[in-house]
């Protein structure tokens, strides 16, 4: 038929290496519709363009651009576009690890979340999850958006005022100085501590001004520019201060330092 749109399909999918999360799935749909189907996974979604319209147990439900969805695992639901252009979405599926099984009820009651906060810590949690290096940086915001997650499915649960510990905080500075290059995840730091995620980040950032992850890149691009200016290239100095290839160094120097580690090094030659 004339005018007839194309039918486009397009898709990004990969398993980063972040404990909880299973997949991590990007799609721009114009008229594809998902049948009737379940996960065993939680499916968090957000829509960046478009919208999506779908069934959950029998209720029809809808994700205009500043809604966060969440979806229950084992639950039926379907979907397709409600928007002429289809929609572009951004979607993690989560394990029972970071969303316990006592949820699905609350979930399956008001899966669709008007949370302006929440949407933006997902986005910047995909942000982080793009990035191979910086899994200590999406670690710790996965946690706080399970936090902002529980809080609206089970408010009787949610923690009250965090306090200052800066025991804690200091305890959390030393293994990451144990760990400059090797690194460390959020969940293992939790547990040689041992304190919460979330208060274990929040403790830290009281206390030095500085998010866990940040204070890591920190010391790692110090070690960085010593050893571009002992002569090191910026191939080997990025493996040698634990980052995960060059570009990975690249982007993380250029914002501490403000160029490049080749410029930098080469700023050193006499």
């Amino acid at each position: 038929m004339a005018g007839r749109r194309s039918d486009q399909r397009n898709v990004s999918a990969w398993r980063p290496r972040v404990p909880g999360v299973v997949e991590v799935f990007h799609a721009h749909y114009t008229e594809y519709a998902y049948p009737m189907h379940v996960h065993d996974a939680w499916t968090l979604l957000i829509v960046d363009d478009g919208a999506v319209r779908y069934d959950l147990d029998r209720h029809e439900h809808g994700t205009p651009h500043d809604t966060v969805s969440l979806l229950p695992p084992h639950v039926p639901h379907n979907g397709s576009p409600a928007t002429p252009d289809g929609f572009r979405k951004r979607v993690l599926y989560l394990d029972a690890s970071r969303l316990g099984d006592e949820l699905i009820g609350p979930a399956v009651d008001a899966p669709d979340l008007r949370d302006p906060l929440l949407r933006r810590r997902v986005g910047r949690l995909h942000t982080a999850l793009a990035l191979p290096g910086d899994e200590l940086e999406a670690e710790s915001r996965l946690t706080f958006v399970g936090e902002r997650l529980r809080s609206h499915l089970a408010p009787r649960h949610e923690a009250g005022a965090e306090r200052r510990d800066p025991a804690l905080a200091r305890r959390l500075r030393e293994l990451l100085d144990e760990r400059v290059v090797e690194g460390i995840g959020l969940a293992e730091a939790a547990e040689l501590v041992p304190a919460h995620p979330a208060h274990l980040v929040r403790a830290f950032s009281s206390a030095y001004g500085i998010a866990p992850h940040q204070y890591l890149m920190s010391r790692r691009v110090d070690r960085a520019r010593r050893l571009l200016l002992a002569g090191g290239s910026p191939a080997d100095v990025a493996g040698a201060t634990g980052f995960y290839d060059q570009a990975h160094l690249t982007r993380h120097f250029k914002r501490l330092v403000g160029v490049t580690p080749g410029r930098y090094r080469g700023s050193g030659a006499r």
